[in-house]
């Protein structure tokens, strides 16, 4: 079976956009972050999503955040130049622990860009590492959970 679609010229313009950079961070300075979070623990409660988006100038840009795969909040964005650089922010329920992600969604609601991080209790590390030492298992150091502070002023 053969599936095609023809792309109009407004799609192919969203589609020649880009997504430069993006990460989940703890804190924005002078429009950039200032970390990189791929597991945050309380105390901290909330995280950024930054992106360096690239000639979608006009378009609007939607930051889609799920929880657990599903979608929580849409945070749209009017590009206003070539190079733009925009973030959203997440305040964390209590007990929100799991997976989050960003869905960096184009004005046709088509997906540019995805990234993950958890949310986990301080203990989740501790608690799996202390599992898998009990299997016998060596886990190298660059493979053990990392952790990130809460950095607000």
């Amino acid at each position: 079976m053969v599936i095609s679609a023809q792309v109009g010229a407004e799609e192919a313009l969203v589609a020649g956009g880009e997504v430069a950079r993006a990460s989940f961070t703890t804190r924005i300075a002078n429009r950039e972050p200032t970390d990189r979070v791929l597991v945050l623990n309380p105390p901290a409660t909330e995280v950024y999503f930054f992106t360096d988006l690239r000639n979608l100038e006009g378009h609007t840009v939607t930051h889609r955040w799920e929880y657990q795969g599903r979608a929580v909040s849409n945070v749209p964005f009017v590009v206003g130049g070539n190079r733009w650089r925009v973030f959203s922010k997440k305040v964390f329920p209590p007990d929100s622990f799991g997976e989050w992600s960003v869905t960096v969604l184009d004005d046709n609601g088509l997906p540019l860009y995805v990234e993950l991080f958890r949310y986990e209790p301080v203990d989740a590390g501790r608690a799996n590492l202390q599992k898998d030492l009990s299997e016998g298992e060596d886990i190298p150091a660059q493979d053990m959970p990392s952790t990130a502070g809460d950095s607000s002023e």
